[in-house]
């Protein structure tokens, strides 16, 4: 038996190379972030890009009016900070009252209030509407019908969520949400524990590496355009980290005529926007995505994005990616993809009924996987009548 101060020897040698194992490792670890740190970047869009047509901003916002941790003046100043156009909040409520009166323009940021009713189907945002004299019901199919009745269209948040929406016979919801960051950061918070570090310096990119391709809510929301036009959206259900979100994903939406400085006109400028599909959505924190557009043709017609037409002659398809970084661009029928480009522009002659639509791939080096879009159009439609929501 060795004697007690060989063991103690041998053991305070032991502690030493286990020390100094995990400080090389720590060590490692440590340049390993870094070096992704240094490698990351947002791509820049060219400004020969910038249009006032082209307005961006931030949907699905929450505030200390309902479970958010920041009040509407500093979510405001933090739009401002990230140079949005607009922003949306949807307090929980049925509607929440309060919410709604805030609207207005702070710290010249747009500011739109809706409402995020917990119903028997899951959650729906409901929008633009009047505000009632009554609480909304909880029923989904009522529901709907009040907000629109109220002159509003209503959201499907969050589908597959915590509280994820039960599917049913179709009612006449406006939208569906494609991507609901807070849901994603959420559910990937354990596999993303060796970048929160770069929460302090980098938010965005602890954010990107939480995304996942939606794999769900696009074949949803697919298999609800075979039966009634319905847009898609990029929701950052923001609670907190509010300046990153703000920067992570955008709605774009192409206006007729530059955003209005008087309150009420910008608000129907908005929502005439979402209620007609006049929109894109884009992981921004990845690329900026300002110039965009998806177009069609029909006998020298133009067709806007979200908009519907008979196929009784061929429609000629438009996108223009005018980005100076790599990047792919699918043109998808029905949810399957019938023509890939990585061009800068592209063109495709379409008759066969169905929802057209575009997903944008970056190719260059990010830490957005290479599977999930970095940009997404909503929909062309080429049906036998024409929809009256076009």
């Amino acid at each position: 038996m060795k004697p007690k101060s060989k063991r103690r020897k041998t053991f305070t040698l032991k502690k030493k190379k286990i020390l100094l194992i995990l400080l090389v490792l720590f060590s490692a670890y440590i340049i390993w972030l870094s070096t992704l740190l240094l490698r990351f970047k947002t791509y820049k869009a060219p400004l020969s890009n910038a249009s006032s047509l082209d307005v961006q901003g931030v949907y699905h916002i929450h505030t200390t009016f309902s479970d958010g941790r920041k009040d509407l003046d500093h979510i405001a100043n933090l739009a401002a900070r990230a140079q949005l156009d607009f922003i949306i909040i949807t307090d929980h409520g049925s509607p929440n009252y309060k919410s709604l009166a805030s609207e207005g323009w702070k710290e010249g940021i747009l500011v739109l209030a809706g409402s995020e009713l917990s119903i028997s189907r899951g959650h729906l945002v409901g929008l633009g509407f009047k505000p009632p004299s009554w609480y909304f019901s909880q029923n989904a199919e009522m529901a709907v019908y009040e907000i629109k009745d109220q002159g509003g269209f209503s959201i499907i948040a969050h589908p597959y969520s915590r509280v994820p929406w039960s599917w049913g016979k179709f009612i006449d919801y406006s939208g569906i949400e494609i991507i609901s960051a807070y849901s994603l950061l959420k559910k990937k918070l354990i596999v993303s524990l060796p970048f929160l570090p770069t929460l302090l310096l980098k938010p965005e990119y602890t954010l990107l590496k939480t995304l996942e391709r939606p794999h769900k809510n696009l074949r949803k929301w697919d298999d609800l355009n075979r039966i009634h036009p319905i847009y898609g959206y990029f929701s950052t259900d923001a609670h907190l980290l509010y300046g990153p979100l703000f920067k992570f994903l955008h709605l774009h939406l192409l206006l007729e005529t530059p955003l209005s400085e008087d309150f009420e006109t910008a608000k129907q400028q908005v929502y005439n926007a979402l209620r007609k599909g006049r929109f894109y959505n884009a992981v921004s924190a990845a690329a900026e995505a300002e110039g965009f557009r998806f177009w069609g043709e029909k006998r020298k017609e133009i067709i806007p994005m979200g908009d519907s037409v008979l196929p009784d002659s061929p429609v000629t398809l438009h996108v223009k990616v005018p980005f100076p970084f790599a990047k792919e661009t699918s043109l998808l029928l029905n949810g399957k993809i019938i023509f890939r480009s990585s061009e800068k522009s592209m063109s495709y002659e379409v008759r066969e009924p169905g929802t057209y639509r575009i997903e944008s791939y970056l190719k260059e080096r990010s830490p957005l996987k290479k599977d999930i879009p970095w940009i997404i159009s909503n929909p062309i439609f080429l049906r036998e009548e024409k929809d009256e929501k076009s």
